[in-house]
């Protein structure tokens, strides 16, 4: 009898002994700061399902607490475009935008964004997760100090807002357009005089004539601006964003001290506002373009085939010389287009046969 209470006893504080570490473990909480590229108040990016507000409170709700994030809109804490070196030196943990803003400091990151004639939202996802993106992403960004996470979608761009129609290759020369990234590059290389402006320029900017034309988002983003209030001709499916992802970048060291599961919460809190974001977008966007075309008089058209081909050609060979000048671009854009060669040989027998065949009423 005593020796089996003995034997209870201390397998008791054994037990309790053991337990101590994950007790103390469970309680502790970790104060983060994520930045963000946009507005505190942006649409998409900062507030509604899947924004970086909503990813904040997934987590904290996951979490039950043990993660506390404080959210900084765009200029509250730092400039929107400092949120990589910020978040790679360790000001802070976390930073909200898309990977295409810093190609300046790494030219791989385009693909991570949109690549121009890209894969769509079906196969971005299909690379990242399960194509080797999501590993190739980590692994060019862990040289910053910096882990990236997929954490949101707009899906499928649009081409832009005009002043006038654009119905050749010569209508582009001399164009005055808003648009980043490599997109900008492509339509520079055709005559067109890019200029950079953060969202809140773009629509006084369209409407004085500083610019003729410009580029933003989808048409609930854009009517939000009012950008068809100051140019008629909208042109549509973007061919330089076919599915654009929005990142979350944590600092490689604050990410390294959280335990287990505490990763597993905002990686799948991550995961979860990729997909509640994108289908946020399918709704307002099909709702906003039914108001654009029957209520406010805009004229939506694809461009003509003859544009789209030279867009595609500057486009293929500003790619290539990226590629030939850098080995960590090429081993990302080896992946990426590999993978989509083959998704696009499955997507002829699954989803252009539906849209072509099996959707179309006659």
């Amino acid at each position: 009898m005593k020796r089996r209470m003995f034997l209870t006893g201390t397998l008791a504080g054994t037990a309790g002994t053991l337990a101590a570490p994950a007790i103390v473990a469970a309680q502790t909480t970790f104060n983060w700061r994520m930045t963000s590229f946009y507005g505190p108040n942006a649409a998409f990016y900062s507030t509604g399902p899947g924004s970086a507000k909503d990813l904040i409170r997934r987590i904290d709700e996951m979490s039950n607490g043990r993660i506390k994030i404080q959210f900084y809109g765009a200029g509250e804490l730092i400039p929107a475009a400092e949120g990589f070196d910020a978040v790679s030196a360790g000001t802070v943990e976390m930073n909200y935008a898309n990977a295409y803003f810093w190609t300046g400091k790494v030219f791989a990151g385009q693909y991570f964004t949109a690549v121009p004639f890209g894969l769509n939202f079906q196969g971005l996802n299909g690379w990242m997760y399960d194509g080797g993106g999501l590993n190739l992403w980590r692994e060019v960004y862990d040289r910053f100090n910096l882990v990236p996470f997929l954490c949101g979608n707009t899906g499928v761009q649009m081409t832009g807002w005009f002043k006038r129609p654009i119905e050749k290759v010569e209508d582009l020369k001399g164009l005055k357009m808003r648009i980043p990234g490599l997109a900008g590059r492509v339509y520079q290389s055709l005559g067109v005089d890019v200029r950079l402006l953060p969202a809140g320029e773009i629509f006084p900017a369209l409407e004085r004539g500083v610019i003729d034309a410009a580029e933003f988002v989808g048409p609930y983003l854009d009517r939000q601006l009012g950008l068809h209030r100051a140019a008629k001709y909208y042109y549509t499916t973007g061919w330089h964003e076919t599915a654009t992802s929005s990142e979350l970048i944590i600092n490689k060291a604050a990410w390294a001290k959280l335990p287990a599961d505490l990763k597993a919460i905002v990686d799948n809190a991550c995961a979860a506002c990729n997909v509640i974001s994108e289908a946020w977008c399918q709704k307002n966007n099909a709702e906003a373009m039914e108001d654009l075309i029957k209520n406010q008089g805009i004229i939506a058209q694809p461009l003509a085939d003859s544009i789209v081909k030279a867009l595609r050609d500057a486009n293929d060979k500003i790619l290539a010389e990226a590629v030939a000048r850098d080995p960590v671009t090429k081993k990302v854009h080896d992946s990426y287009m590999a993978y989509m060669a083959k998704f696009d040989a499955w997507s002829a027998y699954s989803e252009a046969v539906y849209h072509s065949k099996i959707r179309p009423r006659t």
